[in-house]
C-alpha cells in the first residue's frame, strides 16, 4: 500500500484519537487509560484481549450522537500501565472499578458494554456495581464454560519478520478468530491488530477457557443482554447457549444474532451492531432500566 493509501485508512483512527477527552486512573505504578466522547448518558466500554479502545473504532461515532461514551484501556493494554503482579481477572476487574470511580465520580448511572475479554471482566464489574449499573451487554463473550469448537492456532510474530510480514501475519489471524469473512478485513483491521498485539502485555487467552461467569452473571442487578455474530469461532455453532444461559439466569434477558458476522461483530458488521445496541439501551432508557 502506497503512503497516501494508508494515510486515508487510519483517518478514522487519528480523527477519533485527536478528539478524545482523556481520564486517566490508577493502574499499578501507573495509570489506566480512559477516552471520551460526546455527550449524555454515560456508555462504558470494555474492549477485548489483546486490543485497546481501537477495538470500538467503527461503533464510537455512531453512539456518541446519544451517549457519553467512556472507552477504555484495559490494564496492561493499549496505553494503560502494567498491572501488578500476581495477573488475575479479579483484580484487573478492581482497578478497573476503582477506574470507573474515577470517571464516574458522582456514582452517575452508566451502560456497560464489554466485547470478548472485556465482556469477562466487566460481568465481574457489574456484580459489584449494584443499582449504578443501567445494564450489561456481553458481545462475544469468554469465560462462560460453554462448548465451543477447536479453533485453527494463531502465529505470533517474530523479532526478524518486517513490517509486512507482520502485517501479512495479523491479516491472517484475523481470519482465524476475528473475522468470518476474510474479505471484509481491510487495511485498517491490520494496523489495529499490529499495533494492539504489539503492545499487549497481558495475555488473556489463557482466562478464554475458565468456567467463570455461570456464577457471576447472577449477581448481576441490571438487565442482561448478549449481542454476537452469527459465525463468531468461540461460539459457533453453538450460539445459542450463550442465549440460553442469560435467558436461564434472566428469563427476558435480551439476545441478538448479526448475520455473517464473526467474533469482531461490531467491527466487521459495524452498522447492524451500531443499530442492534442502540436500539437495546433507547428501549432501556424509555423503560427506565
Amino acid at each position: 500500500m502506497s503512503a497516501p493509501e494508508m494515510s486515508s485508512s487510519l483517518a478514522p483512527l487519528d480523527r477519533l484519537a485527536r478528539a478524545a477527552v482523556p481520564t486517566p486512573s490508577p493502574c499499578g505504578t501507573g495509570s489506566m487509560a480512559w477516552r471520551e466522547w460526546g455527550a449524555g448518558p454515560p456508555l462504558v466500554l470494555l474492549h477485548g484481549g489483546y486490543g485497546s479502545w481501537t477495538h470500538w473504532l467503527r461503533n464510537i461515532d455512531a453512539l456518541a450522537r446519544r451517549y457519553r461514551v467512556i472507552a477504555a484501556d484495559l490494564p496492561g493494554l493499549g496505553d494503560s500501565a502494567t498491572p501488578p503482579a500476581p495477573v488475575a481477572p479479579e483484580g484487573l476487574a478492581a482497578i478497573i472499578a476503582r477506574g470507573l470511580d474515577e470517571v464516574l465520580p458522582g456514582g452517575e448511572r452508566f451502560h456497560l458494554v464489554g466485547f470478548s475479554f472485556g465482556a469477562m471482566l466487566g460481568s465481574l464489574v457489574a456484580a459489584s456495581r449494584g443499582a449504578q449499573l443501567r445494564s450489561m451487554t456481553l458481545v462475544g463473550s469468554a469465560s462462560m464454560g460453554l462448548r465451543r469448537a477447536p479453533m485453527q492456532q494463531m502465529q505470533p510474530p517474530r523479532r526478524h519478520m518486517s513490517r509486512d510480514e507482520i502485517m501479512a501475519l495479523q491479516r491472517a489471524n484475523l481470519g482465524i478468530l476475528m473475522f468470518a469473512d476474510p474479505a471484509r478485513i481491510d487495511d485498517l483491521a491490520v494496523h489495529l491488530q499490529c499495533e494492539n498485539v504489539a503492545r499487549a502485555r497481558v495475555k488473556s487467552r489463557g482466562f478464554a477457557h475458565i468456567d467463570l461467569l455461570r456464577p457471576v452473571l447472577p449477581r448481576i442487578a441490571a438487565p442482561l443482554g448478549g449481542i454476537w455474530g452469527e459465525r463468531d469461532i468461540t461460539a459457533y455453532p453453538w450460539v445459542e447457549d450463550r442465549r440460553d444461559l442469560l435467558r436461564r439466569i434472566q428469563p427476558d434477558a435480551f439476545f441478538a444474532v448479526v448475520p455473517g458476522a464473526g467474533h469482531w461483530v461490531m467491527y466487521e458488521a459495524a452498522d447492524a451492531f451500531n443499530r442492534v445496541l442502540l436500539d437495546r439501551l433507547a428501549a432501556l432508557d424509555a423503560s427506565g432500566a
